[in-house]
């Protein structure tokens, strides 16, 4: 879910249509805001007769460095920004409440 509404996003959602092959249209705003990218692997799945869609998770190995284990991306990535980081460390306290 959004963390926020714009302006395009109504409480009912957006509507979209699926075509006869399966093959379903985000509109590009959604995209965009939920950071869909052309090509991205996403996991879908049906959930109390709702139709999940999300980034599939990054494939990952765990590495010892010093004394901790970290979660290393494998493969091709882009970094995550400090930014990204606040927004995903704000989704879930928003999820989870402060710690």
């Amino acid at each position: 879910m959004l963390a926020y509404r714009p302006w395009w996003y109504d409480e009912w959602g957006m509507r979209t249509t699926i075509d006869g092959a399966g093959r379903l249209v985000i509109p590009k705003e959604l995209r965009r805001e939920a950071g869909l990218k052309p090509g991205m692997e996403l996991e879908i799945r049906l959930r109390d007769g709702v139709v999940e869609i999300e980034p599939a998770a990054a494939p990952v190995k765990l590495v010892r460095k010093g004394r901790f284990v970290v979660a290393v991306a494998e493969g091709d990535g882009d970094p995550l920004t400090l930014e990204d980081v606040e927004r995903i460390r704000g989704e879930i306290e928003r999820e989870r409440g402060p710690a």
